[in-house]
């Protein structure tokens, strides 16, 4: 509006870090604000970049700094996305070139910081030790989302949908499997423990012992092929 006007417009930070979990919907989120900030003028076109570490870092020296002033120009216009972000700053040692990748995001960030938007993303402690790595960073990352882990609901509910969009159903008795083994998963959250993830690779574990089962049948029709039985989910491992 101010520029419609003819008035100046003040630059606002608009660089975002997601804290929380694997599968909690991160990168979804940052694609969806992508479009956003695209719809409202903030970006010109309103595409997401997804990197991690292995995106930004090489081996040896000028060569990450090459490497990630060429990923901040793709990104040019939308969003960069560094996921597990706190990776470029964990390894502090002689040989480590994650720190360039670092300095030459910074650069980038200011140089076009009218129309690029970074969001670095990973686990809270983490992200928080990135962050205090490096002084820049504090003063250009300040606004915060936190990824709350799913429910075992609520990961019940993602399964039901995910089986809709891949036409397949649950049948009662496989349903009331599938909330005992979230309701237990959830309640533990084992190691490797990865919300949505966990929902994706449980299902396809559950289709593969369904296509196991159902080879050898005769007669076979859509109502079989799209039902999902409770020993299609019993025993199955994350």
């Amino acid at each position: 509006m101010r520029e419609q006007m003819g008035m100046k417009q003040t630059s606002v930070n608009k660089h975002l870090v997601f804290m929380g979990n694997p599968g909690t919907g991160k990168t979804t989120v940052a694609r969806l604000l992508a479009r956003i900030y695209k719809a409202i003028g903030v970006i010109s076109k309103g595409h997401l970049v997804e990197v991690d570490r292995s995106g930004l870092v090489c081996g040896y020296i000028g060569q990450t700094a090459t490497k990630t002033a060429e990923v901040i120009e793709s990104a040019l216009g939308g969003v960069l996305f560094i996921d597990e972000a706190y990776t470029l700053t964990n390894g502090k040692g002689q040989g480590d070139f994650g720190q360039e990748a670092v300095d030459t995001l910074l650069k980038g960030m200011e140089d076009h910081r009218d129309d690029l938007v970074v969001i670095v993303a990973g686990y809270t402690e983490l992200m928080e030790e990135f962050l205090d790595s490096n002084p820049g960073l504090r003063s250009r990352f300040n606004k915060f989302i936190n990824f709350e882990d799913y429910t075992a609901e609520e990961e019940v509910e993602i399964l039901i949908n995910n089986c809709k969009k891949q036409e397949y159903m649950l049948s009662r008795d496989a349903l009331e499997e599938a909330r005992r083994f979230f309701t237990e998963r959830v309640a533990n959250k084992p190691e490797g423990y990865a919300n949505a993830r966990d929902v994706r690779n449980y299902l396809e574990k559950a289709i593969s012992n369904q296509a196991t089962r159902i080879v050898g049948l005769k007669d076979v029709d859509k109502n079989i092929l799209a039902m999902l039985e409770k020993e299609d989910l019993v025993g199955i491992e994350l």
